[in-house]
């Protein structure tokens, strides 16, 4: 799975894409918000795409925000100890997105694997495509 999260402006419309692949089957998925920010495109991303999946799964989930990457793999244990606050004791920006994600995620086996955005990975190239489908959607009106 490739997810990525798009924002033209941020704060701003946004969009988000996941690209699913299972050996020669694949999906798309994608869709935006009109007030939004980055971040939360990228949560959205993941949390969406892991959604659509109808059985638990192995995952390889690829992703370019290190946001993601390092919430759920350093930061996520500390605030869930401290009552979702940060070690600042300030309340976690995006907690709502950050709950779902960690819930989609204890349904699941993830790999996160980090990919440099905009540098020519296919699948994320397509998930950032996806993300801007999103966005024009909304643009347009035509938002599911």
């Amino acid at each position: 799975m490739w997810t990525d999260g798009a924002c033209k402006g941020n704060p701003g419309v946004g969009g988000w894409g996941a690209l699913l692949r299972s050996g020669p089957h694949e999906r798309e998925l994608f869709g935006g918000e009109p007030a939004t920010t980055n971040n939360r495109m990228e949560l959205t991303a993941v949390i969406e795409g892991l959604g659509a999946l109808k059985r638990r799964s192995a995952v390889r989930l690829h992703v370019d925000s290190t946001y993601v990457m390092q919430g759920i793999q350093t930061w996520i244990a500390g605030w869930k100890r401290n009552g979702w606050r940060t070690s600042a004791k300030a309340p976690v920006k995006n907690v709502d997105l950050w709950r779902a994600l960690d819930a989609a995620v204890a349904e699941h086996e993830v790999t996160w694997t980090w990919v440099k955005g905009h540098a020519g990975d296919p699948g994320n190239e397509r998930a950032d495509a996806l993300a801007n489908r999103g966005v024009e959607q909304v643009r347009s009106g035509t938002a599911r």
